[in-house]
């Protein structure tokens, strides 16, 4: 219907067009006095007065919306995991994985992803690892070498992310949002790190500019410093933070005694070194930085090492650790094709800022974050992983977000078992997963959601929020693999535990830009 726009009313609408009482061509001078006259009888008193030049329009009804969403194969609920391993969380330079070269923590995980599923490594679209520590072209190589060690074709890719502590976990989103996005129909995305091999300096240059931005210097903040920022902020008390450390290593204790991390590492084939730097094969399947010792009363007696007066301790803070951690996603048609039951399916990920002299707190803006993006509430999620990487951020997240602490870290954190940067997020979704499943085989299929998170250096957080698969409980099964353990070889002469409050912050100034 053609119309003219000085003729319509304002309460003319797309669906129900004014209807003239002398119809007319645009233009028409016999109608054109007509026209302004109905324009101007039908025009509001109040409102201005309208273009001389008159304009056609066509209206036409809006198409009816249909009764039922199509279902499509763009959104991440089609995107599921099906397996989910890591290798031993060890201390660095001084535990048992601290002569493994990087490649073989990888190659073990990518072995055991591909035994588990029965899956050809040359069906494999894509592999991304994440990585905070290491020179990014280094790194790269480093996971590219692992894939032919691994036995992949090298037709394979392969590529690094590096969002520091949260990398492990972006490599999931990221391999996630490939397959939503029709890029590849399977993926292998985790987190590696060997920090025994890190120089644990600061490389990168300082800009000069930096002092003309507090935020922007704060970046370069050592995080220990961060960490007792949150505790004199925020008021979190040292007691509280003894508390968390040592109930973080009971947890972890309880855990490992009963076989439940059993169900989730792969054992390392790799070597150590003597004294006389001689190699011998050993095979790595424990977690080995697990103080049961450290009691509330031994940490109390602790003294900050960052800062005169401080708060944060080697004791309530997460241990330097060398590990590798990595879940296999493919199209949930494509699982079902190949008959492989899922775990989970990631629902949502947010990734947020907050300020760097505070970024211990930023768990506490990204899981709320990602839980609106899932459309849940805390009360929905059944189980939280989130990073100790203090006990003071830690602690203030529990209380901020009021999370009950039965819900968190179960079977402990990183105080207990380390925090190998760019290994963490990967290796706290396959905890996560693997406990999520266990529940749903104990009887418990209504724990059904789960959430990781963590803090990120120079001020950042992430997030994401998993959802349990009904078949998951028949994925997670203890795997048959040799598990003997080697008796490690001598250990080198090692800093004590409790070392002088300058010792120990001359060592970490190199982790400004980490968690």
């Amino acid at each position: 219907m053609t119309t003219c726009l000085r003729c319509t009313p304002a309460t003319a609408t797309a669906r129900q067009p004014a209807v003239l009482a002398q119809p007319h061509q645009v233009g028409a001078r016999p109608a054109l006095a007509a026209c302004r006259q109905a324009a101007k009888d039908t025009r509001p008193s109040a409102a201005p007065r309208l273009p001389r030049r008159c304009f056609v329009i066509k209206a036409t009804a809006a198409p009816e919306a249909p009764s039922s969403t199509p279902k499509t194969s763009s959104g991440l609920h089609d995107v599921v995991i099906v397996g989910a391993v890591r290798t031993p969380m060890c201390k660095a330079k001084a535990g048992a994985l601290r002569d493994a070269p990087l490649d073989d923590l990888v190659v073990t995980v990518l072995k055991d992803l591909l035994r588990t599923t029965g899956v050809d490594p040359k069906e494999i679209g894509d592999v991304c690892f994440g990585s905070g520590l290491g020179p990014s072209s280094k790194r790269a190589n480093e996971v590219r070498t692992a894939l032919l060690l691994a036995g992949f074709p090298s037709s394979v890719p392969a590529y690094t992310v590096n969002r520091q502590c949260a990398a492990g976990l972006q490599s999931i989103a990221d391999m996630a949002a490939s397959i939503a996005a029709g890029y590849l129909d399977i993926g292998i995305a985790g987190g590696v790190e060997s920090m025994s091999h890190s120089p644990m300096v600061w490389e990168g240059s300082e800009n000069p500019r930096l002092e003309e931005n507090p935020e922007a210097k704060d970046c370069l903040l050592p995080m220990g410093i961060t960490s007792d920022n949150v505790a004199s902020r925020y008021n979190v008390p040292r007691d509280l933070q003894d508390r968390l450390a040592s109930e973080s290593h009971a947890k972890a204790k309880k855990a490992q005694d009963s076989g439940i991390f059993a169900e989730e590492i792969a054992p390392v084939q790799t070597i150590q070194l003597d004294d006389n730097g001689q190699a011998h094969p050993v095979v790595i399947d424990r977690d080995d930085g697990i103080r049961p010792d450290f009691t509330f009363e031994k940490l109390s007696k602790l003294r900050g090492c960052f800062q005169r007066g401080g708060s944060t301790t080697v004791g309530n803070a997460c241990q330097t650790t060398d590990g590798a951690a990595a879940v296999m996603l493919m199209r949930r048609e494509e699982a079902e094709r190949r008959g492989l039951k899922p775990l989970a399916a990631l629902k949502s990920f947010a990734a947020v800022g907050v300020p760097p002299s505070v970024m211990g707190i930023g768990p506490a803006v990204a899981i709320p974050k990602a839980l609106e993006r899932a459309g849940l509430s805390k009360e929905d999620i059944s189980v939280f992983e989130i990073n100790e990487a203090f006990a003071s951020q830690f602690a203030y997240c529990l209380r901020e977000l009021d999370l009950p602490e039965e819900k968190v870290n179960p079977n402990g954190g990183a105080m207990a078992l380390g925090h190998p940067i760019g290994a963490t997020g990967a290796r706290l979704t396959v905890t996560l997963l693997h406990e999520l499943a266990r529940r749903a085989a104990n009887g418990k299929p209504q724990d059904k959601y789960g959430v990781v998170s963590m803090c990120v250096g120079s001020g950042m957080g992430a997030a994401a929020v998993f959802e349990a698969e009904p078949q998951g409980s028949e994925v997670a099964k203890a795997k048959t693999v040799d598990r003997r353990i080697v008796a490690p070889a001598p250990r080198r002469r090692r800093r004590a535990a409790c070392a002088p409050a300058k010792g120990l912050n001359e060592s970490l100034q190199g982790i400004s830009a980490l968690a």
